[in-house]
């Protein structure tokens, strides 16, 4: 077990939530960040077994640095330490063309996953340098290495978010901590279940399914297990990298 906690920033999503109940057994203390709903933080830490003995509800509106270093705060406060801080946050929005995206819907989406991750970071590295250890690792998407049209409001903040953690990686190595990222493919949990009932026809989606090299679409858990490996000391040699899970639909 990691003697220290993890920070799930986006804990109560399909992906968030997953992840949770994937780290409850491996780490002494999991802090769930909600925005609006500290009922739905409530919900997964009920689900969590004997990991929701362990396990907080903070606050964590991304908009806000004052909420953010709040939930860093409280969540050192109760466990002492913070190993590492998920970033499983994201926008639920619409697949325009880039031709059909407004300015009002670049900054939403920029506004809450690429500052908010800055937030997070700015929030977050001081406590890993402090005890000389800690890594994040972020959810982005396999859409900036295999791009389906209409993706541009999901990808292009999420590569920022790439680029960032690549930064710190190379800048803090030094004081032991590392970055790390997990770019899922089409996933049956979380926005991507959505999109798999809202958007287009079922034909579509079969064609998208025939194109994964393992024929069938990606669970909840099969992001979560990579989040938690790239948590873990597993991982302590791996750093600046993303691990792609999507059943071979890059390739």
């Amino acid at each position: 077990m990691n003697r220290s906690a993890a920070l799930i920033v986006g804990g109560t999503g399909g992906l968030g939530s997953a992840i949770c109940r994937c780290l409850a057994s491996d780490w002494d203390g999991l802090a769930i960040g909600y925005r609006s709903s500290a009922d739905k933080a409530q919900v997964v830490i009920d689900t969590l077994e004997e990991g929701a003995k362990r396990a907080i509800a903070v606050h964590c509106d991304l908009a806000e640095m004052a909420s953010i270093q709040n939930a860093v705060a409280q969540t050192k406060a109760r466990f002492g330490a913070i190993g590492t801080v998920i970033f499983a946050s994201g926008v639920d929005i619409a697949q325009p063309f880039v031709s059909q995206i407004g300015e009002s819907q670049w900054r939403q989406v920029i506004e809450v996953e690429l500052i908010g991750f800055t937030r997070v970071v700015a929030a977050a590295l001081p406590h890993f340098r402090a005890q000389r250890f800690g890594n994040f690792v972020s959810v982005v998407s396999v859409a900036n290495y295999c791009f389906p049209p209409g993706d541009a409001l999901s990808s292009v903040p999420k590569a920022g978010i790439e680029a960032l953690g690549r930064a710190i990686a190379k800048e803090e190595g030094r004081y032991g901590i590392r970055a790390n990222m997990v770019a899922p493919g089409i996933i049956d949990a979380g926005l991507g279940a959505d999109f798999l009932t809202s958007l287009y026809t079922p034909d579509i989606w079969e064609a998208q399914r025939k194109r994964i090299a393992l024929r069938h679409f990606g669970a909840g858990d099969d992001v979560a297990q990579a989040v938690a490996f790239l948590a873990s000391q597993k991982a302590r040699y791996i750093t600046g990298q993303t691990l792609i899970v999507d059943g071979g639909f890059s390739l």
